[in-house]
């Protein structure tokens, strides 16, 4: 019974009137029946939930000339923002005035008030007032700002440059989130994104910015709990605000998120991870052939539905081993697999480590690669 989870999760898109497995019968039951009723998970939001996102470091910048600031890889200040985090999410909010970013080797671009620029992969980057984005302080010089900055040690708001000219004005955020075994959302996102905004009266993303703004000056109780959890609405938003806007040629993740059959069946696989879902089981839920699903679904995502199913198991088995105690039999039961032992060869392929490993890296409350607990985060400022 083990060995059908060792194969190949390809699914051959032509018609046939045998049933294509993509999962193999367990506990969950298959979700067989060709029902109208739509599917219970916003697919987004369980990919946010899974891959645990959480705010790291928030705070605003008021600039002036000759400001320029050059951010080095996420990999060298994630661990000063959350000692445990996978992966940092960068982006920011220009509130006021305009500004240019730009990954290295590539053109900038310029940002208005009311964008967002997005930086989802991790990589270098700068941002100035002008187009030219060299300059600015050192690699040592930024990354002694940011920790200073998680410690609590500067204000909320940070006042750069000199005094003439257009100010310029910004909310960083900074986030953390897993990016292994599987992060569809992540892969889905450019490498550097601008997200135009408008700010006006009744903008979601404007009032997300008052509010933080307005915690930070009133300096109530639970004021940093809250701040860091607008940060996290704000990128909630601008994905939103980038999804809206794909363009109809559009192919990715989030693509088909938008696409009405394929969304449909991203949503049942996220609802219902364990389930002994087959082809024609799922293409009969959202009301294609099975040849049609397939087609559809491997253009708009980029693989097949029971790759992508595989690959989204070994993300919520991550989560479960990192969130709790279960044993790895009981984890592997609830993403679908009836043998321990198949499942522990599965995880190891998609996560490079076996499901104890993981656990015991990644488990909350214990630091990376130690069995004692892990020393509390550093505070976000004030």
């Amino acid at each position: 019974m083990a060995e059908h989870h060792d194969r190949p999760s390809g699914i051959p898109a032509g018609a046939s009137a045998a049933a294509v497995t993509l999962a193999r019968p367990s506990a969950g039951g298959a979700p067989e029946s060709g029902g109208a009723d739509a599917p219970g998970v916003d697919a987004l939001s369980d990919v946010l939930r899974a891959v645990r996102l959480t705010g790291a470091l928030f705070f605003r910048v008021d600039a002036g000339p000759p400001w320029v600031i050059a951010m080095p890889e996420a990999a060298r200040f994630a661990p000063l923002l959350r000692p445990r985090a996978q992966h940092v999410i960068s982006y920011h909010v220009v509130t006021r005035g305009s500004c240019w970013a730009g990954l290295p080797g590539r053109e900038p671009i310029r940002l208005a008030e009311g964008d967002v620029c997005l930086v989802p992969q991790g990589d270098a980057y700068a941002m100035a007032l002008a187009p030219d984005l060299r300059g600015g302080p050192d690699c040592e010089q930024v990354l002694a700002f940011m920790q200073a900055m998680a410690a609590g040690q500067l204000p909320f708001t940070v006042v750069e440059g000199g005094t003439g000219g257009e100010r310029l004005g910004l909310v960083c955020g900074f986030l953390g989130c897993d990016a292994h075994p599987f992060n569809p959302l992540l892969a889905a996102l450019p490498r550097l994104l601008r997200v135009p905004g408008r700010l006006g009266p009744g903008d979601p993303l404007g009032r997300l910015v008052e509010f933080a703004v307005a915690e930070s000056e009133d300096r109530r109780a639970g004021a940093e709990c809250v701040r860091l959890r607008l940060s996290e609405l704000m990128f909630v938003e601008v994905v939103r605000r980038h999804l809206a806007g794909l363009p109809a040629e559009e192919r990715g993740w989030l693509a088909g998120l938008r696409d009405r059959f394929v969304g449909r069946a991203l949503a049942l696989l996220h609802e219902r991870p364990g389930a002994a879902w087959t082809l024609e089981g799922l293409a009969r839920a959202v009301g294609l052939s099975r040849s049609a699903l397939a087609e559809r679904f491997a253009h708009l995502v980029g693989e097949p539905p029971g790759q992508y199913l595989t690959r989204w198991r070994m993300q919520v088995a991550a989560r479960l081993l990192a969130d709790g105690e279960a044993k790895v039999a009981a984890v592997g039961a609830q993403v679908g697999y009836d043998s321990e032992a198949a499942f522990s060869r599965a995880f190891k392929k998609a996560a490079g480590v076996s499901p104890a490993a993981w656990r015991s890296q990644y488990a909350r409350g214990r630091a990376p690669g130690s069995d004692r607990p892990a020393a509390r985060p550093a505070r976000s400022p004030r």
